[in-house]
């Protein structure tokens, strides 16, 4: 910038005396041209900014030309704003030096390295059209519902559900009977709704099926059972506490819950009295034929 308005002070001097007018309004005489650089560098580093300057000849005629910074006129002074203290004064300023880099985007490593991933395996499929723009979209829509299947697919993670009196609880239903059934700590003791299981549950089938899930699991006489039923008949309540005391001891402990799955005593029987039709004698029994 120095260099330019040095040259252009010396192209003023040999049309005539001139002045360089800046913009803050003070002048700069160039008619002694033989004054040191230094007096002269003083002069123009003195004004806090050197943005933009005219030159005024004054020739015989005494009318002053002031060069405007429009591009069609030749004679034509322009300076660019720069602070004089901390700058370089280079003519030619690389305009890269004065780039303002991007931010750059701080990725977590594992996203950065699945990104880097994907980049090296479809690299060969992106060529900048929308066909490959459309075909990237579509596997990448097909990696994240793989994704999803294989999360939607894993198990579950089951935790003990024990209340404060070191209880578990499970609740359970067979037909139009409906049981709940607490189970802790003991000796093996069976209660249904106050009284002994074998004084409710005379038949040996029943009471057999009620204790299926701790023989599955291997804790008979461990647990104590506390049962509270109530509709359907014997059979019905007997398969509600059995479904009731299997979900208790999963509560109590997840361990149990792979062989009474195995076995069925997780899954609620759906099976229901089917409704009478009309023109039968019950549900599908009809009656004697009678041929007159």
């Amino acid at each position: 910038m120095r260099g330019s308005l040095f040259s252009a002070l010396h192209r003023a001097t040999q049309r005539g005396p001139s002045i360089v007018s800046l913009r803050n309004g003070r002048e700069i005489s160039c008619s002694a041209w033989g004054q040191s650089n230094n007096q002269l560098t003083s002069q123009i580093t003195s004004t806090r900014c050197v943005s933009r300057a005219a030159i005024i000849n004054n020739d015989n005629t005494g009318v002053s030309r002031r060069f405007s910074s429009r591009p069609e006129k030749k004679s034509m002074l322009r300076l660019h704003a720069v602070t004089l203290k901390h700058s370089d004064y280079e003519d030619e300023l690389d305009e890269a030096r004065w780039d303002v880099p991007e931010e750059e985007t701080h990725l977590d490593p594992t996203d950065r390295r699945k990104m880097e991933e994907e980049e090296e395996a479809t690299w060969w499929l992106y060529d900048g059209t929308q066909e490959s723009r459309d075909v990237l979209a579509a596997m990448r829509k097909e990696e994240a519902q793989k994704a999803r299947w294989i999360k939607n697919s894993s198990p579950p993670v089951r935790v003990s559900e024990i209340d404060e009196r070191g209880r578990a609880y499970g609740r359970g239903s067979r037909k139009s009977a409906q049981a709940r059934v607490w189970i802790q700590p003991g000796e093996g003791e069976v209660v249904v709704n106050r009284q002994d299981f074998l004084t409710l549950f005379p038949r040996e089938y029943h009471r057999e099926h009620i204790l299926g899930p701790l023989v599955a699991s291997q804790t008979c006489g461990k647990f104590d059972v506390t049962a509270v039923v109530k509709g359907g008949g014997l059979t019905g309540q007997a398969g509600a506490i059995r479904l009731g005391l299997a979900r208790a001891l999963e509560k109590y402990n997840p361990d149990y819950r792979p062989p009474m799955k195995r076995h069925g005593f997780l899954t609620r029987d759906a099976r229901m009295v089917e409704r009478k039709k009309v023109g039968r004698v019950k549900a599908r029994k009809s009656p004697q034929w009678v041929r007159r």
